[in-house]
């Protein structure tokens, strides 16, 4: 008896405390590939805007690049701010490399560039509700040094207003394009983490309790 209800109180205490699993926050549309990307490194800098419907922490994003062919990023600064170009509260910055960052080949487009996925982890950016965000990305690196472009998708297919954020489809801005007064189509990429806590409240503790002792009266029913 004592060992059945030690093993099940065990069990409920990790069910209770496991974290919460890495969800998509905000989806601004797939990765296009074949119509436009713009310039991430040389000192130009790509923003993004995003909502998210709850209180969140980011723990990565993902983006579409364009790169010359055989090249593979290394490095990428990133910012997440409340004004664009960098501007505004900083909740969040870093450069992401190594094993934080992966870059997976899709394919080769009409205009000979690859076609890349990156996937940026390790972020601890906790987020409100609500508020426009804006993803800042600059600075990115690749080996051979040449151009690293994000790839613009216009927002199609934004899944933004689907339960996956709001304020879909993104507005961008570019290093000097909303100063410019000109159209700035949005690029594609996704906002990824947990939404809400991984810490259950008083409440939980309670119904955890009430619980436990059910399942040991239970057991003790069938036992004796």
């Amino acid at each position: 008896m004592k060992t059945h209800v030690a093993w099940l109180t065990i069990l409920c205490l990790v069910l209770a405390t496991a974290p919460v699993l890495a969800q998509v926050l905000y989806d601004d549309g797939p990765i296009n590939g074949t119509t436009d990307a713009w310039t991430i490194n040389f000192g130009y800098i790509v923003s993004d805007t995003f909502i998210l419907l709850n209180n969140s922490t980011a723990t990565g994003f993902n983006f579409g690049a364009w790169e010359f062919p055989g090249d593979v990023l290394t490095s990428v600064q990133w910012s997440i701010t409340s004004k664009s170009i960098n501007g505004g509260t900083v909740y969040g910055s870093g450069t992401a490399s190594g094993s934080n960052l992966t870059d997976q080949f899709i394919s080769t487009n009409q205009y000979g560039y690859d076609i890349d996925m990156i996937t940026v982890t390790g972020l601890n950016v906790n987020l409100a509700s609500g508020t426009t965000y804006w993803l800042n990305l600059q600075n990115a690196m690749v080996p051979s040094g040449d151009p690293v472009y994000w790839d613009e998708n216009d927002g199609k297919d934004c899944k933004g207003d689907n339960g996956m954020g709001g304020g879909c489809p993104s507005e961008a801005d570019w290093t000097g394009c909303i100063s410019a007064g000109v159209l700035c189509p949005p690029e594609s990429f996704d906002i990824n983490g947990t939404s809400g806590g991984t810490t259950p409240e008083p409440s939980s503790f309670v119904l955890f309790g009430s619980g436990i002792l059910g399942v040991a009266g239970v057991l003790r029913r069938k036992l004796f």
